[in-house]
């Protein structure tokens, strides 16, 4: 997550459904959450995050040989599993960095050939700080947490809408560089977008996701109160997913992180989702966000939770989800 200095301490974000994927038995009552069948594994997203937070990686700071590992890394992941680039290679270049820096974006095409006209974009940052500057015993800012644990989660819902082609909207699949520089990939990305005249619906942006909340809800998300996001999420699931968490609104977390750029370009409902609430994790930014730490049964079971979330905001005849007046 991108920093906040000064007066706010350590405290950040910076055409058919395939049958075994959606059992839909409420065509005709929104109200009603789908059942998913398909099954996150637990060893996947184990084996995904340990790489991507490994010392190998070098704390995947933009710009450095670390960062460069990570893209390759998921570059392959998106072939293997069949999903394309969106421009003609999964690496988007930064147009607003000093050096050669990516973000790494692919798509999948919805299956309805009126609504795959329409984007969904799920995204995280796969940036973080790197090396420690003075010399220590561990000097490497694994980001397990922040974000690994997102694009983690990004990942395996790739993987989910590869294998299932449940998505009738298309999807926009971006791991963004330079989050931790200023929102920088995601900067770059949307005036590109804009250019294209791309019409989103719908962004939702995961951050750090590696711990569970002591909570009566699952997650938070950021700008709870400037869509109807929240409310829609939680009739998907059939669950209380989403809550409001005050800090969120006193930290102003929805400015912080990459949501805000998609919604300062198109006013859509753009935003963050995390299970980070200032009191389960205390090494934001800190040397020990390491792979050790992080709940994996806890996170396998936020992205089974979120399927059928994410599944209904690319299938729901009609934009649902809006921003509020």
């Amino acid at each position: 997550m991108k920093r906040l200095y000064f007066l706010i301490p350590l405290v950040f974000l910076a055409c058919k459904s395939n049958p075994t994927a959606v059992n839909d038995k409420s065509s005709k009552s929104v109200s009603k959450p789908l059942e998913i069948t398909y099954q996150v594994k637990q060893n996947d997203v184990s084996d995904f995050l340990k790489y991507l937070s490994s010392d190998e990686l070098e704390g995947r700071e933009t710009g450095t040989k670390g960062i460069e590992k990570a893209a390759v890394f998921l570059e392959d992941f998106l072939k293997k599993n069949k999903v394309k680039p969106y421009f003609s290679s999964y690496r988007d270049t930064l147009t607003n960095f000093k050096s050669p820096a990516f973000n790494i974006v692919g798509v999948l095409e919805g299956t309805d050939p009126v609504l795959k006209k329409e984007f969904v974009v799920l995204s995280a940052h796969y940036d973080h700080i790197g090396l420690e500057k003075n010399k220590q015993d561990d000097m490497i800012n694994n980001g397990a947490n922040d974000d690994a644990s997102g694009v983690t989660a990004v990942a395996e819902m790739a993987k989910y809408f590869s294998e299932t082609k449940a998505n009738k909207r298309s999807i926009l699949f971006v791991f963004f560089a330079g989050e931790e520089k200023g929102l920088l990939g995601s900067k770059s990305l949307v005036q590109k977008l804009k250019q294209q005249n791309f019409n989103l619906y719908a962004q939702l942006n995961i951050e750090m996701i590696g711990v569970p909340m002591k909570r009566d809800y699952l997650a938070y998300i950021t700008g709870f109160d400037k869509s109807n996001m929240a409310e829609k999420i939680n009739e998907y699931t059939g669950k209380k997913t989403i809550g409001f968490l005050p800090k969120e609104a006193e930290y102003q977390l929805f400015y912080r992180s990459d949501n805000y750029s998609f919604y300062e370009a198109f006013k859509k409902p753009c935003q963050s989702i995390s299970t980070f609430d200032f009191e389960n994790f205390e090494f934001y930014h800190h040397v020990s966000d390491e792979f050790k730490l992080m709940d994996i049964p806890h996170m396998t079971a936020f992205i089974q939770e979120f399927l059928p979330a994410v599944t209904k905001i690319t299938t729901s005849p009609t934009q649902e989800i809006t921003m509020n007046k």
